[in-house]
């Protein structure tokens, strides 16, 4: 079945930068950022908006790694270099998994008549998850980049892509959301 994308489609960039780049990914991160930039040029081209969310740490909380929160320096938040970044895209900072937690970004984009979000990066189980169940929480529609994205662990990843992700949007290889795209908004 082909995809089909209203004209009222944003693309949301979770995380990469220096500081989560730098991670042991299950797929090779530097497929993921090459797959996302085709997303954003698409996006440029169509004049889609591009949000580029950047974790500037972790909140405080009791986890395995301790209860204090983790702060990433200002070299961490620097996006893949790779990425095409226009004036006109939003930047988000977080310190949560969701990119639109406490960040405004739903208003944002509802002011702006997004409707249905495309949501790339990573990490798939962590802030990609994370952000795919609040934009559905939130009334968008939801498409997860498939080789857009990677994780930790290849089956966490794989139990997103398969049970998680399908359950509330759908998932489409990056090619197939550009030419989605392109029909939507040429």
């Amino acid at each position: 079945m082909t995809l089909q994308l209203t004209p009222a489609t944003a693309l949301i960039v979770v995380d990469l930068q220096a500081a989560t780049l730098r991670t042991p990914f299950a797929h090779p991160a530097d497929g993921v950022v090459a797959a996302t930039a085709s997303l954003a040029a698409a996006f440029h081209e169509h004049g889609g908006p591009v949000v580029h969310a950047v974790s500037t740490g972790t909140p405080p909380g009791r986890n395995a790694y301790g209860s204090e929160p983790r702060l990433f320096p200002e070299e961490g938040r620097v996006l893949a270099a790779e990425l095409p970044v226009h004036d006109a895209d939003l930047r988000v900072e977080r310190a949560r998994l969701s990119v639109f937690s406490g960040t405004g970004l739903a208003d944002a984009l509802h002011g702006r008549g997004v409707t249905t979000v495309v949501v790339a990066g990573v990490a798939t189980s962590f802030g990609v998850e994370s952000t795919v169940r609040e934009a559905y929480d939130l009334g968008f529609d939801v498409v997860v980049a498939s080789d857009a994205v990677t994780d930790l662990r290849a089956d966490t990843h794989e139990r997103a892509l398969e049970a998680v992700f399908p359950a509330i949007g759908r998932v489409a290889a990056s090619a197939d959301i550009a030419a989605a795209l392109a029909r939507a908004r040429g």
